[in-house]
């Protein structure tokens, strides 16, 4: 038998008399490899995300949603649609005292805003002072929505530092009137900057009113979340407890929900687990499709090298020896491929990283190479076993 170093050799050098083939046949795998990565890296990075916005809010908060929300077993979100939460319901916890330290309830809805011309399609957001203050959002210039505008329903917002300059080239917003839907709102203050960015919205395009000017604005009566920030962490328990009986008076059971940052954190990253597991596997479908790629050309190879096969068994050559030089040449195209595959995923990642937050991990690296180079070896077996059957003399007849 041939040493599988010298095979190995021979079966390079196949592959570099067709350099043009090759990489053809290797794209399948490139392209597979790199949107798995790529696709892993995204979703992971919302987690990532996700969990240090909450995290900045602190331990001791408890937010109220609207509808039931799955933690644990079940993954259902929010119903934010059908929320009947209402600013009475905040007004009924604010007055529970005790381990409820303070109350604040927001809506955010997509609006356009506008002035002298331009326009930027952004997140409106309807907050109470106190749930300003639970979002951690702090001015940089002018002043914080307060409770008399929440309770004059004045037409006032903060707006974000990309607004600013957007809208108004850099230049000091403040008193000035900006409209949505119709109507003119002036700028009291421009919220500091937040981080570098989400997924799919401008965090730093976004605009906040009173919450009551908000419901007015859009139409709504109900409010999508209530936040509640307990004593501290020991008393989220008994913050829970009174939260869930004094709601219980007014709403069903299945009309809400009050969950803990981390319980809600949990849920999150459970439903974009399920996500960026989907994600990953409809990208490795097109690792499949490589596979089938390689099986086609080595089979083409086969045949375009019938004779070539049948004058090295003629003078010596092992039907295993052919048998390792065709495996060996798939497993070089999908190993190949799938190093480079890796490369542009992780650039891809690192470019995209720029606009939001991407993860690339570990195992999604090592899946995509690992399949890879089992690709190789399962489609080339096919083709391999082909070429190592033909007959000798047979091969060499063969034109």
């Amino acid at each position: 038998m041939i040493p599988i170093s010298e095979i190995t050799k021979l079966a390079v050098r196949s592959l570099l008399r067709n350099k043009s083939r090759a990489l053809l046949t290797m794209l399948g795998i490139i392209i597979g490899v790199s949107a798995v990565i790529l696709l892993v890296s995204i979703g992971q990075g919302l987690q990532t995300y996700i969990t240090q916005q909450f995290e900045s809010l602190g331990s001791n908060l408890i937010v109220v949603l609207p509808g039931k929300v799955g933690v644990g077993g079940s993954v259902t979100g929010p119903n934010l649609a059908g929320s009947k939460l209402t600013l009475s319901d905040v007004d009924k916890l604010s007055r529970l005292g005790g381990a409820v330290e303070s109350v604040g309830a927001g809506i955010e809805m997509p609006s356009t805003v506008s002035f002298l011309g331009k326009s930027k399609y952004t997140t409106t957001g309807g907050v109470t002072a106190e749930y300003q203050k639970m979002r951690n959002l702090t001015v940089s210039t002018g002043r914080m929505i307060s409770d008399s505008d929440n309770r004059s329903g004045r037409n006032v917002v903060d707006i974000g530092p990309g607004l600013v300059d957007s809208l108004f080239s850099g230049a000091n917003p403040i008193g000035k009137e900006v409209t949505m839907g119709g109507q003119k709102f002036q700028v009291v203050g421009v919220l500091s900057k937040i981080g570098s960015g989400g997924f799919g919205v401008d965090i730093n395009s976004f605009v906040m009113l009173p919450l009551t000017t908000a419901q007015r604005l859009f139409g709504m009566k109900s409010v999508q979340a209530i936040g509640i920030k307990a004593r501290d962490k020991e008393s989220i328990p008994e913050a829970i407890a009174l939260v869930k009986k004094e709601l219980g008076k007014s709403l069903k059971s299945d009309d809400f929900s009050v969950v803990d940052s981390s319980s809600l954190v949990a849920t999150i990253n459970q439903i974009l687990g399920v996500v960026t597991f989907a994600l990953g596997g409809i990208a490795a479908i097109s690792l499949v499709v490589g596979g089938v790629g390689i099986m086609n050309i080595m089979l083409v190879s086969v045949t375009e090298r019938t004779r070539e096969i049948g004058l090295r068994k003629a003078v010596g050559a092992k039907p295993s020896d052919i048998l390792y030089q065709f495996l060996i040449e798939a497993v070089v195209l999908s190993l190949g491929g799938g190093m480079i595959g890796v490369a542009i995923g992780a650039l891809g990642a690192w470019g995209i990283s720029h606009f939001i937050e991407t993860t690339v991990t570990w195992w999604s690296v090592a899946l995509a190479f690992g399949v890879s180079a089992a690709i190789g070896i399962v489609f080339g077996v096919a083709p391999a076993a082909r070429a190592s059957k033909l007959n000798p003399i047979e091969a060499l007849k063969y034109e």
